[in-house]
């Protein structure tokens, strides 16, 4: 009988090339970090040798062509131009597309227990075909099954959406914004209960590693650390490209308090009158007749601001290359791609304290505390009245994603603790976590490094 992550035409799993799955219950490739984290990782795997399919619902990603494409197509609800006639009567016939369809008219996010649902029954006919299978933060209960059809399952979670949750309560107007903020975060229950009862759990950060055991319940023996990786070939200085030093570049969903973009706007406010020709470009959507396009009214900035959305890296790096600094003012980030994708293009980085994000920005950026604009425009007119200190922290910064964040490394990180998970299913070794010989990565100390967290149970000492 073959042992599990085993061929029974070729060598073990431990020698081979390995066959991976990834999932994503959804993967825009231009906003927000899991189509991003798919398509750069996955293209990684491929370069390091190994197989890979993706497994995505709508919106889909954008990948390598070594890298297999499998549609899971939802009833894609937040596209649809009218999600109340989006039913079909051959919908009732699956409970997941029906639970999606009634989730969305409910108030709820129903797309991860939906997609879990498709991928578990597509993974039990032909789930036999990989060594692993690697959830995208669905943590969705499909996950169990296919675990239980025995294939061994791990999961990324960037960071607990329970964050996302508490700042979404804390800005909401009134009760009844509470009530639909609570309801369409409802999946957390099922993310929560998965995470707990699942063996292996790649996280990105140091920050979001701690915050997973105090907010999930998750054990640190479940969890491994493995920093994201900045496409250093993509996201690079273009000298060629004239740069506005009066031009704000920031990442921004416009409508999501997590992502602090009223306080960037309010430190512009309090720039403009000395600085009349500042500008701000903001890579997102602006919801109309939402809070930003009401506090861009209140602060006079209707002008100053600009909005672009669904670009390409390309164009992205071409932003970056005009503007003279970026301003990364997250309430709270898991890794924080934004400030390391404008640190490799050579942008000098302004970034809040929140989450992960002084991790990844170290000491080649300027960090401020996280919901003080006060702060945060200081920092700007540092900047602004400063051309050494701009060049030396885009020189600063762009060496630091060379040396210390890399996908090659992050998929080696990866390939190697799949190796170990399936050498455990097949009983081969009994340790839970792969010791890795490297220093500690960046936001490690040596007293409290994500290292020592991770085998401090196992080994009765820090490493």
């Amino acid at each position: 009988m073959t042992a599990l992550g085993e061929l029974s035409d070729g060598p073990a799993a431990a020698e081979r090339p390995l066959n991976i799955c990834l999932l994503g219950y959804r993967s825009h490739p231009h906003c927000g970090g899991q189509g991003v984290y798919l398509h750069y990782l996955s293209k990684a795997l491929v370069e390091a040798g190994h197989s890979v399919d993706v497994i995505s619902g709508q919106p889909y990603p954008e990948l390598d062509p070594r890298v297999r494409l499998i549609k899971m197509p939802g009833l894609n609800l937040y596209e649809h131009a009218n999600p109340t006639r989006a039913l079909r009567p051959r919908h009732l016939l699956s409970w997941a597309d029906f639970y999606e369809w009634f989730g969305k008219l409910t108030g709820a996010f129903a797309e991860p227990y939906a997609f879990g649902r498709r991928v578990a029954r597509y993974l039990r006919r032909h789930g036999r075909h990989y060594d692993i299978v690697h959830d995208n933060q669905s943590l969705c209960y499909g996950l169990l099954d296919i675990e239980k059809s025995g294939v061994p399952v791990v999961a990324t979670i960037h960071h607990p959406i329970t964050r996302d949750r508490q700042l979404a309560l804390d800005a909401a107007p009134d009760w009844f914004y509470r009530l639909l903020v609570r309801r369409w975060h409802s999946f957390l229950g099922m993310q929560i209960r998965v995470s707990r009862r699942l063996r292996y759990i790649v996280t990105v950060s140091s920050q979001s590693l701690n915050d997973i055991v105090a907010q999930f319940g998750v054990q640190r023996s479940q969890l491994q650390l493995i920093y994201n990786g900045i496409d250093t070939e993509i996201f690079r200085p273009l000298p060629e490209i004239a740069r506005n030093p009066m031009r704000i570049m920031t990442t921004a969903s416009a409508d999501q308090p997590l992502k602090g973009l009223r306080f960037l706007l309010q430190a512009v406010a309090l720039l403009r009158p000395r600085y009349p020709e500042l500008e701000v470009l903001v890579v997102g959507k602006l919801k109309t007749g939402g809070a930003t396009e009401q506090l861009l009214r209140e602060l006079q900035l209707e002008n100053t601001v600009q909005f672009v959305s669904g670009i390409s890296n390309r164009e992205m790096v071409e932003y970056y290359a005009t503007a003279g600094m970026v301003v990364c003012p997250s309430l709270y980030e898991g890794f924080g791609l934004p400030a390391g994708e404008a640190m490799a293009c050579g942008v000098p980085v302004i970034s809040s304290d929140g989450g992960a994000l002084p991790e990844v920005v170290g000491d080649a950026g300027i960090v401020v505390p996280a919901g003080d604009s006060g702060a945060l425009s200081r920092a700007i007119d540092r900047l602004l009245g400063n051309a050494e200190l701009s060049k030396a922290l885009a020189r600063k910064g762009r060496e630091r994603i060379e040396q210390e964040f890399s996908w090659a490394r992050a998929a080696q990180h990866l390939g190697n603790y799949y190796r170990r998970i399936i050498a455990q299913r097949s009983g081969v070794e009994g340790s839970n976590h792969i010791s890795f010989s490297e220093k500690p990565r960046p936001g490690e100390s040596a007293a409290n490094s994500a290292k020592d967290l991770l085998t401090e149970q196992n080994r009765g000492k820090a490493a």
